[in-house]
């Protein structure tokens, strides 16, 4: 297969579409079928002695020097698209670098090379002291090369959460309701509890972060603490409770989300939110990589660790469905809850328009909720021609024929946009389920290929950056209030308070 595959891959400059897909599927899917140590492997050994080969009769001397830069090539596309996934891994660094020295020492011999020895410093990171005479091309020494070997698949063993790497970290204020913060590992206690007090509206010097065990067992966290380290490491909820004048500590309770406080989302532009909404997701989602999808699908290790952003995605617009429900249901006042519901209309409408259909599908979603759509009072009081646009963005949300009224509208968007994930993640698994991976003991290369098609589909969302476009300076508090999100997650507490506020008939 991999002689086929670099006949395949031909040097030129106009390289044929046909060649350069196939190339494309092979990296995008590979890990379905074989091992990166497999790969690893097999490169290598693609890689000719010049000696052994041309004493051996089995290959002249240009066909040594076309197999060496095909093979060079390949390596070289397989680093551009997978970028600093390769770069985490030590072994993967090894490879490169015995790759590198192979070409080093072929350089004099092949000066056809020279272009690739440039390729791979620019790889590898290598600084100008890195001299050809380091590696010199009559050291015949190859023992490095024989004795290399990648024994565990990279892509499982990407390593445990880093202090600087962000994650989504749940803040409990209540059993069922907690404020979602992005934030790095290393981040303080102090520094999260801030966030949360600003978040509930509550002075932060009566405020205390908490973790609780599965136990029950309570752990006061000191301002200096690294608050989410210290949560992961005892597998336990990080609460916010209440000082009193003694210090001692008590939770929030339930009832108390019900206390009338500010409905801040009144008073913000629309169209600033939904771009704030749309910023946030579109970091979220250019940090996704191809490859996250694959593994989604396929499931090989059953472990998190290999999508860890698309997991971010998806976590996002799940809770910015709970959020919407939320905010509408902790509202008590009919007028006002009016008003949010028209305001989240709008915001589903330039989320739209900014074609950000992620946030766009959320928001929908949120006001569909069962808790929010049983609001008759509410929705009887909500201006017909709000209903008529909510409609209409409804019909966006329609599954029948297969989502085609998304699809086609989002087919029509340019880029740059973001897709309504969980939708593309379903059409790549509807192909794995319905087509064998294996046939007759041979890779089902046709199903491979529709796969690695349809998940190129975010190289077209991403092919042009969203504008440095910024919401207006009056807003300040846009981006904390964004990024930080208070839900309510228990579909039985939206309910209670749903019909709290509206009471059945």
């Amino acid at each position: 297969f991999f002689l086929l595959l670099l006949m395949y891959c031909t040097l030129d400059l106009f390289l044929s579409s046909s060649a350069e897909t196939l190339l494309d599927d092979f990296l995008l899917t590979y890990t379905v079928f074989m091992t990166t140590d497999d790969l690893c492997q097999a490169l290598l050994r693609q890689y000719p002695f010049t000696e052994s080969y041309i004493q051996g009769g089995k290959e002249d001397d240009s066909d040594v020097s076309c197999r060496k830069r095909k093979v060079l090539h390949l390596v070289s596309q397989w680093t551009s698209l997978y970028k600093d996934w390769l770069h985490e891994d030590e072994h993967l660094k090894q490879f490169l670098k015995t790759i590198y020295r192979n070409v080093l020492d072929d350089v004099y011999e092949y000066p056809v090379l020279e272009k690739d020895l440039k390729e791979f410093q620019k790889i590898l990171g290598m600084h100008r002291r890195h001299t050809v005479d380091e590696y010199s091309p009559h050291r015949k020494n190859k023992t490095f090369f024989h004795q290399f070997s990648v024994k565990e698949n990279w892509l499982q063993h990407r390593g445990t959460v880093n202090e600087t790497e962000e994650i989504f970290c749940r803040v409990y204020i209540t059993e069922h309701s907690y404020v979602s913060v992005k934030a790095q590992v290393s981040t303080s206690a102090q520094e999260i509890l801030k966030i949360v007090a600003e978040k509930i509206q509550y002075p932060e010097e009566e405020l205390a972060l908490v973790t609780v065990s599965f136990s029950g067992e309570k752990h006061a966290l000191q301002p200096n603490d690294l608050a989410i380290s210290k949560s992961l490491e005892s597998s336990s909820r990080m609460f916010v409770y209440r000082k009193d004048l003694t210090d001692s500590l008590s939770p929030f309770s339930e009832n108390e989300e019900l206390q009338q406080r500010s409905v801040r989302i009144l008073g913000i532009n629309t169209w600033d939110l939904a771009l704030e909404l749309t910023n946030f997701d579109w970091s979220l989602f250019n940090a996704i990589h191809e490859q996250e999808l694959i593994y989604f699908t396929f499931s090989r290790q059953g472990s998190a660790e290999n999508t860890e952003n698309l997991s971010l995605l998806l976590q996002r617009c799940n809770e910015v469905q709970l959020w919407v429900a939320t905010e509408i249901l902790l509202c008590s006042q009919l007028c006002k809850r009016v008003q949010l519901v028209k305001k989240f209309i709008k915001i589903a409408a330039h989320c739209k328009a900014q074609r950000n259909l992620n946030s766009f599908f959320a928001i929908v979603m949120g006001l569909n909720t069962a808790s929010v759509s049983r609001l008759s009072q509410t929705w009887e009081k909500i201006p017909g021609k709000f209903k008529k646009l909510f409609t209409e963005l409804e019909s966006l949300t329609d599954p029948s024929l297969n989502h085609k009224a998304y699809r086609d509208a989002f087919k029509k968007m340019k880029s740059p946009k973001i897709p309504f994930m969980p939708l593309l993640l379903k059409d790549v698994t509807f192909i794995h389920e319905g087509n064998k991976t294996f046939l007759d003991n041979l890779v089902n290369f046709e199903k491979l290929h529709m796969i690695a098609d349809t998940v190129r589909s975010l190289r077209h969302c991403r092919n042009n950056q969203f504008g440095n476009e910024v919401p207006s300076k009056e807003h300040h508090e846009l981006k904390p209030y964004v990024n930080h999100l208070h839900v309510i997650d228990n579909q039985q507490a939206l309910f209670e308070l749903s019909h709290r506020i509206e009471p059945r008939v």
